[in-house]
């Protein structure tokens, strides 16, 4: 599943839900299908941020990459 799909039916299954007027055994089975695919794309999002790397000049004025931090909201130069 790509992550697209999963974040448009996880829109489909809160329109449903918000409604009101399903049944409770089906509103559960749509909450539960809601999770597992919230739980699949932050997994998806977790990849590829570690996959995030960001290009930057260094002092000499060469291209090179660092990884992305996000705790830092910033680079940090690789060692």
């Amino acid at each position: 599943m790509k992550f697209e799909d999963a974040i448009s039916r996880i829109e489909e299954i809160i329109k449903k839900l918000e409604t009101g007027e399903i049944p409770l055994e089906e509103s559960l089975k749509l909450f539960e299908e809601g999770i597992n695919l919230i739980n699949f794309c932050q997994k998806k999002l977790n990849e590829v941020e570690q996959k995030v790397e960001i290009l930057v000049k260094n002092e000499g004025g060469e291209v090179e990459t660092r990884p992305f931090d996000p705790s830092l909201g910033r680079t940090e130069p690789q060692m």
